[in-house]
């Protein structure tokens, strides 16, 4: 099962985006069939771009919109068109979010991915490949580095068409990347441990968080280990990120001795990660899912617990 593709984004922005699809009849370019050929890849880009699926999805409707107002008869890179149009959007977003970021109660974390199972829907498999925790990573880069590292590193884009297409110079881009590559350190853009270990280093996890057990807990944290708890200022979540395997240990075992009547679990993958999901009588209260070290053991806990990021995990309830 997987979750529906677009949460409630901005104001009247679906029912503009169907409109155009009534009345696009295909010429210049492609018109939709056109657009809908990239719609995966604008839809990674954007949520990669942004750590949000339905911010990505606004931006594909703006590009549509964009791209529907084109004179496309003149247009002879339909994909760099549309890439290079959404990636300027999300560059205009994101600046935006960070401003409204600084005023965001408590640490702040993407919002997530859920499945059941792997997904049906190939363009939301390739993004859920995306590790979390390196989606989490990613917010160290400014929004022009976040896109030049995406599109070239991720997306495979040669500089001198990155150039092209951002109004660049090739020699912006290179130095661009490579400060963008700095900055995320020797992070790799995809999990290091075989899913099989990620597996059993989160069952083992979510176990000793049912038991309480802070042996069994500090046992499958790395040294370093992180916990980022993410309310969003309307529900009780920790205010600051929480350093150092003992310290996680305690809040861990803390919530468990905490723990409200009613509640349940149920296992989801998390942008196609192990992921938990709580339930307390039958609703949404939050979302764990983990980092990995590449030693085999788990750098980072991430809950969160904020209802706006939580919608459309009521699927899953």
């Amino acid at each position: 099962m997987m979750l529906p593709a677009r949460a409630a984004g901005r104001k009247g922005s679906g029912m503009a985006m169907a409109g155009l699809l009534e009345r696009d009849d295909g010429a210049g370019g492609g018109g939709h069939d056109a657009f809908e050929a990239e719609r995966g890849r604008l839809f990674q880009l954007a949520y990669r771009m942004l750590g949000s699926a339905s911010d990505a999805e606004d931006m594909l409707q703006e590009t549509f919109i964009r791209w529907h107002g084109a004179a496309r008869a003149g247009i002879r890179d339909t994909t760099g068109w549309l890439v290079a149009t959404c990636t300027r959007l999300c560059i205009d977003e994101l600046r935006s979010a960070r401003r409204r970021r600084e005023r965001y109660v408590g640490p702040w974390l993407p919002e997530p991915l859920l499945s059941e199972a792997p997904a049906a829907d190939r363009a939301i498999e390739r993004a859920q490949d995306v590790d979390y925790a390196f989606l989490l990573l990613l917010e160290r880069l400014g929004p022009v580095e976040r896109a030049i590292f995406l599109l070239h590193d991720i997306f495979e884009m040669p500089h001198a068409r990155l150039a092209a297409l951002l109004g660049r110079s090739e020699a912006s881009v290179r130095q661009t990347l490579s400060r963008a590559r700095r900055r995320l350190g020797a992070a790799p853009a995809r999990p290091p441990l075989p899913e099989a270990e990620r597996t059993r280093l989160a069952a083992a996890f979510f176990a000793a968080l049912r038991s309480g057990d802070p042996s069994a807990l500090a046992a499958t944290l790395a040294r370093d280990a992180e916990l980022w708890s993410d309310g969003g200022g309307k529900v009780i979540a920790a205010r600051n990120v929480i350093a150092g395997r003992e310290r996680t240990v305690r809040f861990l075992a803390g919530l468990r001795r905490k723990q409200p009547p009613g509640m349940s679990a149920r296992p989801v993958r998390v942008n196609g990660g192990p992921g938990l999901l709580l339930l307390k009588d039958g609703a949404v209260h939050s979302l764990f899912t983990l980092g990995f070290d590449p030693a085999g053991a788990i750098s980072g806990v991430y809950v969160l617990r904020n209802p706006d990021k939580l919608a459309q995990a009521t699927a899953f309830a």
